[in-house]
């Protein structure tokens, strides 16, 4: 996992729904918590493109119902900004399913365009993914 080279704008908090754009089962995935994340007062941990996620899947097959699992989010509505200064800000919020939390994607095939910033921090989502924006 790298640093990202972006300045991404935390789009997502605590349970947050978001949608999976994989082939592993699940469709729709709940933000239970931000692996890594710190805050203060009892802040709730919010998080941004790159970021590794547990989430509760909410809908799906019924194997992967009721399942908590690592997620990486790939695509964010709220716009962050490059380092050239373009800023960059997708249709939909979407994630990708792990298998676990070194970053091996469980799905085989990726739907949709993927961050610039979670391929180069995960290479195993770049390799499956076809479209990196």
């Amino acid at each position: 996992m790298k640093a990202v080279k972006a300045r991404i704008s935390k789009g997502l908090c605590h349970r947050s729904v978001v949608a999976t754009c994989d082939n592993s089962g699940a469709k729709l995935l709940r933000i239970v918590s931000v692996v890594g994340s710190k805050t203060v007062h009892g802040r709730k941990p919010s998080c941004g493109i790159g970021d590794l996620i547990l989430a509760s899947v909410i809908k799906g097959s019924p194997e992967m119902r009721k399942q908590v699992v690592y997620a990486v989010i790939v695509r964010q509505k709220k716009e962050y900004r490059r380092l050239s200064g373009i800023r960059v800000g997708f249709e939909d919020n979407a994630a990708v399913v792990l298998k676990d939390d070194k970053g091996n994607p469980k799905g085989t095939l990726f739907k949709g365009a993927i961050a610039k910033e979670a391929a180069d921090r995960w290479p195993a989502i770049s390799k499956v993914g076809a479209i990196i924006l």
